[in-house]
């Protein structure tokens, strides 16, 4: 596999890793306790943002798929 190629690959593993865990944080903390670096906080909310988890969650998961198939196609040839 070509090093631009395989950098690629790394890095749309991680943005998708990154996109998961993401999605994993807007389901388990309630938005009035979101992290500063994450948009969603709502002051005083005791709901949890769970469109933005999923979206989160499905475009880290396509994001992640994408990397495993350019990887797949890498190594075919």
């Amino acid at each position: 596999m070509a090093t631009s190629r395989r950098f690629l690959v790394v890095l749309l593993g991680l943005v998708g890793l990154v996109l998961i865990a993401i999605g994993i944080v807007y389901f388990v903390v309630k938005a009035g306790s979101l992290p500063s670096f994450i948009p969603g906080h709502i002051a005083g909310s005791s709901s949890h943002r769970t469109k933005r988890g999923l979206v989160a969650l499905v475009v880290g998961a396509v994001v992640l798929l994408v990397a495993v198939i350019g990887a797949a196609v890498g190594r075919r040839r």
